[in-house]
């Protein structure tokens, strides 16, 4: 989808255009990998999903320990009280869902404190990509990382490690990219 937009960028500003602008690309995850608050922000967000996964885990197995005891006691239960005993089961179920929504759906906890961590360290590599891009009089940058397709990149166009020492993390002569 994007490659048909840039071409159709193109296409619309004419050709002449895109030879008279200059352009670059980054590799954002390179660049995120680098930098340590990066992976202590990752770290923590594993840490905490981690910890909502094991309470998830623990609830439902409360959950399945209740389902369980209702089928052992069953045939001694009256029909109110099987009534009520599957009412309560099911009660817990669905607060189960919602809590793992609330934890994992869209805006939920897990969705905020990634969002929280990652929001500034994100935006300290936009900071140094637009400084990198106005001292190289750039109008265009890429970022290879994303969805975007680069069949073919020469590296002279490959302004990575610029935004590496803009952000204080990098000598270019000794990167290393997978």
């Amino acid at each position: 989808m994007r490659i048909y937009l840039i071409t159709i960028f193109f296409l619309i500003f004419g050709l002449n255009f895109v030879h008279a602008q200059r352009f670059g690309y980054i590799d954002t995850d390179f660049i995120l990998n680098k930098m340590p608050e990066y992976k202590k922000a990752q770290d923590e967000i594993n840490r905490l999903s981690e910890l909502w996964e094991k309470e998830i885990q623990e609830l439902s197995k409360k959950i399945e320990g209740m389902y369980s005891a209702y089928q052992a006691e069953q045939v001694l239960l009256t029909e109110e009280m099987k009534k009520e005993r599957l009412e309560n089961i099911r009660t817990k179920e669905a607060e189960l869902k919602e809590y793992q929504k609330k934890v994992f759906g869209f805006g939920g906890l897990f969705f905020l404190k990634k969002q929280e961590l990652i929001k500034p360290i994100q935006d300290k590599v936009w900071d140094a990509v637009d400084k990198v891009a106005k001292q190289n009089n750039l109008a265009i940058m890429f970022d290879k990382s994303g969805e975007l397709v680069m069949i073919y990149t020469d590296p002279r166009f490959d302004y990575t490690d610029f935004v590496l020492d803009e952000l204080g993390l990098g000598d270019p002569n000794d990167k290393i990219k997978n």
